[in-house]
């Protein structure tokens, strides 16, 4: 509204006509339109075609002067709008997040009331996407989410709280444990394209909240456990437990991949630290380089594997191997010592959270 009134400050010479388009989309919103009749009626008023795009769902709504609907970009591949080039365009924001776009597709140059007219029509999208269905922003209130994955919370509640997120009763709600230099809302957007999803921080680390999960979309940088149980309270547990199994060079990991690794998760950590295995790691850990050395030849099982992993030359891994067995106490070319020195390594990572 501020925006709007610094634009009618510059456009005293038609003020009446401002007002008009002012009333005009007042008059909409008492008629509580839906979208189709928002933009049909943005056309009419605008005399040229009018659109508006839902980036969430990917709808398009493109209407021309007579009332028709004109076929929407993203048949032929473009989602970022218009299929003709747009004069003018504003974004429609929700709770200071941008949730689409709205345009005008007028041939020739913008006229002088165009803008205030897509300000208004950006205005009323958002108005009528928060009145007809569930926000389209993807940040949402941290207490919904925390009823929603809380183990306390009664099944009544969860399933209200999830109603009000957004998500159909019939939909699986998965949920994923980040930590992330990303803002949570973009990346949701990149796990989750088809929506819908949902995201909040609450307290050390970031839930999301999706229909679907792709791992491979996680961008670099990100480290996220993902549950699977179909309760999402069980799935936010077993999504903070696979968390605590990221590494750098395993920064996602799904909770059904870990199998019997999770037990290592619900060992006491005094137990853990009083370990012989784990506490020679722990020795070995004030070497980056040794440990560095141990992980790839941990997750390759091989020694050559290994050298390519840290491109270095076979012998000189295998140089540093011996040095380390000796450390450890432990055979690493036999399988159970390596099995020990898995565990070990793994077990000493979970205590560093």
């Amino acid at each position: 509204m501020e925006a709007l009134a610094e634009r009618l400050s510059h456009l005293d010479s038609d003020i009446e006509s401002v007002i008009r388009v002012v009333a005009f989309y007042d008059t909409l919103m008492r008629r509580r339109v839906d979208l189709p009749a928002l933009a049909r009626a943005s056309a009419g008023l605008a005399g040229c075609a009018a659109g508006i795009r839902l980036h969430g769902t990917g709808r398009v709504l493109r209407m021309s002067p007579d009332g028709r609907e004109l076929p929407d970009a993203s048949r032929n591949g473009d989602l970022s709008g218009p299929t003709s080039p747009a004069s003018t365009t504003a974004p429609i924001t929700l709770d200071e997040e941008e949730i689409g776009t709205v345009w005008l597709e007028r041939p020739g140059p913008p006229l002088p009331l165009d803008e205030v007219l897509l300000d208004r029509l950006a205005i009323a999208a958002a108005a009528i996407v928060e009145r007809y269905g569930p926000a389209r922003t993807t940040m949402a209130d941290p207490a919904l989410v925390e009823l929603v994955i809380s183990a306390d919370s009664d099944e009544a509640a969860r399933a209200r709280a999830l109603r009000l997120l957004g998500f159909a009763a019939e939909l699986p709600v998965r949920v994923v444990a980040v930590r992330s230099q990303v803002p949570l809302d973009q990346l949701g957007g990149l796990i989750c394209p088809g929506r819908p999803v949902k995201a909040a921080p609450l307290a050390d680390v970031g839930v999301l909240l999706a229909t679907t999960v792709d791992p491979a979309r996680f961008p670099a940088g990100v480290r996220a456990g993902i549950g699977a149980a179909e309760s999402p309270g069980r799935s936010w547990q077993q999504a903070r437990t696979a968390l605590r199994f990221t590494t750098s060079r395993r920064p996602v990991v799904r909770h059904d991949d870990l199998g019997a690794l999770a037990l290592l998760a619900r060992i006491p950590a005094d137990a853990v630290r009083d370990n012989p295995d784990v506490a020679a790691i722990a020795r070995l850990a004030q070497n980056a380089e040794d440990l560095e050395t141990l992980d790839a030849y941990c997750a390759t099982g091989s020694l050559r594997q290994a050298a390519d992993l840290l491109h270095l030359h076979h012998s000189s891994v295998s140089r540093r191997l011996d040095q380390i067995a000796r450390i450890l106490g432990v055979e690493l070319a036999d399988p159970t010592g390596l099995t020990r020195a898995r565990l070990a390594l793994t077990a000493w990572r979970l205590l560093d959270g």
